[in-house]
């Protein structure tokens, strides 16, 4: 089971400059129209491939997010990263529809 996070939380880490990786394991164009502040992309289905390259430090502070607490695409993320040897790996939950819910602002990418 991986650590949890929570919108309040994880704002705070924002604001406080505190050290982590944001991952956002939607796909692409879910990604483009909104996504966390900060968030680096990494479909959820691809962490396996892709996590060595981007994620070069076993030891930083991972968060996983997708877009609602219903949706399964972070926690399969986490476990993934866990097996793969991450080893401070937490998972946002309640994810973009929790973020938005609590007031803070989403990025975009699209035109």
């Amino acid at each position: 089971m991986s650590k949890t996070i929570d919108a309040v939380t994880l704002h705070n880490w924002q604001t406080r400059k505190q050290a982590f990786v944001l991952v956002d394991t939607l796909p692409a164009n879910s990604y483009a129209r909104g996504h966390l502040p900060g968030a680096i992309h990494i479909v959820s289905d691809a962490i396996l491939a892709r996590a060595g390259t981007v994620l070069l430090n076993h030891d930083a502070r991972i968060v996983v997010y997708c877009a609602s607490e219903d949706c399964k695409r972070a926690g399969l993320a986490a476990e993934r990263l866990k097996r793969l040897g991450y080893r401070n790996v937490y998972h946002f939950v309640g994810g973009r529809k929790a973020w938005v819910a609590a007031g803070y602002p989403l990025e975009s990418t699209s035109p």
